[in-house]
């Protein structure tokens, strides 16, 4: 075949961009914030003395009145709910019992709040049920976010059934009428959305129903992505924001922080805290976003979002359960988030595959590198030494190219790169280049010389890559062998259509006349040619 210097140039110019570099989907770019999930409590020298002198005054005296107000609280509600069935009524409250529930016990909360030093600003106006059935609240930042609750008139919230046996609180969260979810039960989350739709559906039978549809606790840099419960009905919605504007922060109780004890003891020993509550005007959701729940959540997000001119960003609660997979792989913990619902979405991605692939990667990463990996792990994982190819290999990984690769650009460069590399013509074209005498079969020494001169390596030790993909130990490698292995590390699988970038491009070069060394040997790249013209009788058939 004959090809013009034009075409060849065009070519030699094409080669070098395709094993190099790769384009860059802006959606799977880095979050605005890394990590919503941490809050790192700064407490000068002064703040420790002043909360230590403080405290010894004013956390006595607030524990002694927060104890007479429970009292009372827990006394009232025993009345309201008796004797009703301790999983909550199947009709909602009414008459003198709803009446002590809305008037009375929001207004104890209140006051048990303003014993413990709370300073309640609200602005805007709560609407009633018939025109929003459901309160949506961000963002969720700690367990004093449910004073919120009392300001709305204690509406119906959703809680684990379990917490209806804890002393006290599960008295008065009886008094909520809580929409109950079970980890025991397997159909819970289905009943738990349909319980939502049929009081948010009531037309003002049941009282609104207030909700966090983040679904779990940051420390309130972000709004991230709102879970689908409250969107399902396709109601309207009342975006609620819930700020605290304090020099220092004792409230907030994420995944990486203080202890709950150690904030509320923290909160009591401050002369005040600030808590401001703003009620938006309510958010109706137009025929698209009642079809689509996930976008009318975005649509209620952005909104609030941009009221409180923060970013948004799509981690959820099961990044956060990537965070506790990675702490217990002795990883830093920030090292499992990966905005799971994004990658999720785009690459299709399950939460049982992410965690596996956490695992992989926690076998090279070291903590002391912050769980990232460097080019040296790569290669030691690999079980290949450093060469162009791996180099090559790793840079398509290394998405910000700062010389390392996190988990996410793992998981990206996993999924992206070396899945759909890995297909059965590159594993047939792969093992044809090893099986140098075409027996079907792969002996260590055509193994060892064909790593040894396309990496460029004389004193390559390959004896353990080898015995890795010789499971049964024959001393020859099978062809099942061969792809399973390829199939269960599929980073082989593009470091070797890297390999045939680069070799291509070298092809262009010798082609062109340039007197330079070559890189591999000709017996490889006799072998490679004939690799190829196989590769083109297997697309034939």
């Amino acid at each position: 075949m004959i090809i013009h210097t034009s075409e060849r140039a065009s070519q030699r110019a094409a080669m070098p961009h395709r094993a190099f570099a790769l384009p860059r989907q802006q959606s799977l770019f880095l979050p605005a914030v890394l990590n919503p999930f941490v809050h790192d409590a700064k407490l000068t020298k002064a703040d420790k003395i002043k909360s230590v002198l403080l405290g010894l005054i004013l956390v006595p005296v607030r524990l002694l009145c927060l104890l007479v107000v429970v009292v009372v609280m827990w006394a009232l509600a025993a009345v309201v709910t008796f004797p009703r069935s301790g999983k909550g009524p199947v009709e909602p409250m009414s008459g003198w019992r709803r009446f002590v529930c809305q008037a009375v016990l929001a207004r104890l909360g209140l006051l048990l709040f303003f014993f413990m030093g709370f300073r309640v600003s609200v602005r805007g106006r709560r609407v009633s049920g018939d025109v929003a059935p459901i309160l949506a609240v961000a963002p969720h930042s700690g367990f004093f976010d449910g004073i919120v609750c009392l300001v709305a008139g204690l509406p119906s919230t959703v809680s684990r059934t379990e917490n209806l046996a804890t002393p006290v609180f599960g008295m008065l969260l009886r008094c909520l009428q809580p929409v109950l979810v079970s980890r025991l039960d397997p159909d819970s989350r289905k009943n738990t959305i349909l319980e939502i739709e049929r009081r948010a559906t009531s037309g003002g039978h049941w009282p609104q129903v207030l909700l966090f549809p983040e679904g779990t606790c940051t420390n309130r840099s972000c709004l991230i992505t709102f879970k689908q419960g409250a969107f399902i009905p396709g109601v309207p919605v009342q975006p609620v924001l819930l700020q605290f504007p304090n020099k220092l922060d004792t409230v907030t109780w994420t995944w990486q922080g203080p202890r709950g004890k150690t904030l509320f003891l923290q909160t009591l020993s401050q002369l005040y805290t600030n808590v401001e509550i703003e009620f938006l005007p309510p958010y109706f959701p137009s025929e698209e976003e009642k079809a689509n729940p996930a976008l009318f959540a975005n649509g209620v997000r952005d909104v609030m979002a941009k009221a409180l001119s923060v970013p948004v960003t799509d981690h959820t609660y099961e990044d956060c359960r990537l965070m506790i997979c990675a702490g217990q792989l002795t990883l830093p913990m920030e090292a499992g988030l990966v905005e799971f619902t994004k990658l999720s979405r785009k690459l299709n991605l399950k939460w049982d595959n992410v965690q596996k692939e956490l695992q992989s990667f926690a076998a090279m990463a070291t903590s002391g590198k912050g769980g990232r990996i460097g080019i040296e792990e790569f290669s030691r994982n690999l079980k290949i030494p450093i060469s162009p190819p791996l180099e090559a290999l790793f840079s398509l990984f290394d998405r910000d190219g700062d010389g390392t690769i996190d988990f996410r650009e793992y998981v990206i460069g996993v999924t992206v790169l070396c899945q759909p590399a890995n297909t059965e013509e590159t594993i047939q074209m792969a093992f044809q280049l090893f099986d140098a005498d075409d027996d079907q079969k792969i002996t260590q020494e055509e193994f060892s010389s064909v790593l040894r001169s396309s990496l460029g390596v004389a004193d390559l030790d390959t004896s353990q890559l080898f015995s890795e993909i010789n499971t049964n130990c024959s001393g020859c490698i099978s062809y099942a062998e061969f792809q399973a292995f390829a199939l269960a590390n599929p980073e082989y699988g593009k470091l070797f259509t890297t390999y045939l970038e680069l070799q291509r491009y070298q092809a262009l070069q010798e082609g062109e006349g340039e007197e330079e060394e070559p890189t591999f040997t000709a017996s490889t790249n006799r072998k490679f040619r004939r690799s190829e013209k196989r590769s083109s009788r297997f697309q034939m058939d």
